[in-house]
């Protein structure tokens, strides 16, 4: 059976599964999605299972190419499609949206996410607490805003965020939610974390989708002459890398690489960023490093494999716990510092530089601190 041509979600290996009754190929992960529509799909082992060849027949008359000339005819721009890595809510709520639902089949079709407001109730941690409190959120294509108020009958929002200052993530096992969203954000020059989720898959995707839609329409109103597809990747994105790293002073702390900023948090599930910098381009002064500096213990806390970014301004020191996790951050600094900048990075770097000083003082001291022991170095 060929499988040329198809859009299984693990497109790096070859597909081990197949729906008989959609005559699509599918990967392991998927599969299990798939057998819980029975009414719609039935799945079996391209390896061990029995295939009659009338399913045989069908599976080769159909394939993954023509069901995404009827499934996904009408996929707007904005909806995130999920990849592999993405979480199982994203693929549930996408597979049951094309085949379930068929929301991309017809152009009669309305879609939940895309009416330019929407309005209901997402459970959102407390800021210094592990609680879930239930919130009512407003999002609005006309005010370009997602607003929250901390009781259902407040008549003022606890806040207002600006659609084109969000990032939104799927955080399952960060935040012990299934359908757990990690909204990031800047307000008042700083960058914030709000974690929501909703009991039903459905309802928190359509949420994550309206944002996107939402965020679209802004960018096509900012910049008429752009193309939906040139926009696609200034809306919503994963996080580049999350995980541990020690640093000089505080000791072992999670960073964040969102696009071009680094965040450093003392918990992952942090309201406020502790610190941040801007990462630009090898020809711009950006490098990244392995080890540290001459003079500087290759293992200043008790994590041995180093790491040194480098800024016009200055050098970062940071130490992994495992090798492994030295080379993946190395990797993912190394794929954003050789990327050219955009107009929108460069905006960006000097909004950065703006955010170590708020207030009279900076909001990332241990950053300054590391930087001027390596200096002395």
């Amino acid at each position: 059976m060929n499988n040329n041509n198809n859009d299984y979600i693990n497109n790096d290996i070859y597909p081990e599964w197949a729906s008989y009754t959609l005559g699509v190929f599918i990967c392991l992960k998927c599969s299990g999605i798939h057998r819980n529509l029975p009414e719609l799909s039935r799945v079996k082992s391209l390896q061990m299972g029995h295939w009659e060849e009338t399913q045989v027949k069908f599976l080769a008359q159909h394939g993954n190419l023509v069901a995404r000339g009827t499934y996904e005819a009408l996929v707007p721009a904005y909806y995130y499609q999920p990849n592999q890595a993405d979480c199982q809510v994203l693929r549930e709520q996408w597979i049951r949206a094309k085949y379930e639902r068929q929301e991309f089949s017809s152009p009669e079709q309305k879609l939940p996410y895309s009416n330019g407001q929407r309005e209901g109730t997402l459970w959102k941690r407390g800021r210094d607490q592990a609680q879930y409190h239930p919130c009512r959120f407003l999002l609005s294509e006309r005010d370009s805003c997602l607003k929250y108020f901390s009781k259902q009958d407040s008549r003022e929002p606890k806040m207002t965020i600006q659609v084109d200052r969000i990032n939104a993530n799927f955080q399952p096992e960060k935040t012990g939610q299934a359908h757990g969203l990690q909204l990031t954000f800047l307000q008042d020059n700083r960058t914030r974390n709000l974690f929501v989720y909703h009991p039903d898959g459905k309802e928190i995707v359509d949420w994550f989708n309206s944002i996107r839609f939402v965020q679209l329409h802004y960018l096509k109103v900012a910049f008429p002459k752009a193309r939906d597809d040139e926009l696609r990747d200034r809306l919503t994105c994963s996080f580049l890398k999350e995980g541990y790293m020690e640093k000089r002073g505080p000791g072992r702390r999670w960073f964040t690489l969102d696009r071009r900023r680094l965040m450093y948090f003392k918990d992952p599930l942090d309201a406020f960023a502790k610190g941040e910098v801007f990462i630009g381009s090898r020809e711009h002064g950006y490098d990244i490093r392995r080890g540290l500096p001459p003079g500087v213990p290759q293992g200043h806390g008790t994590w041995q494999h180093g790491l040194t970014l480098v800024t016009p301004d200055r050098h970062y020191l940071f130490a992994c716990e495992m090798e492994s996790e030295q080379n993946d951050w190395f990797s993912t600094f190394s794929r954003v510092i050789e990327k050219p900048m955009t107009p929108q990075d460069h905006a960006s770097e000097h909004k950065g530089i703006r955010l170590s000083h708020v207030g009279g003082h900076s909001l990332n001291p241990h950053f300054t601190d590391e930087v001027t022991e390596a200096q002395r170095s």
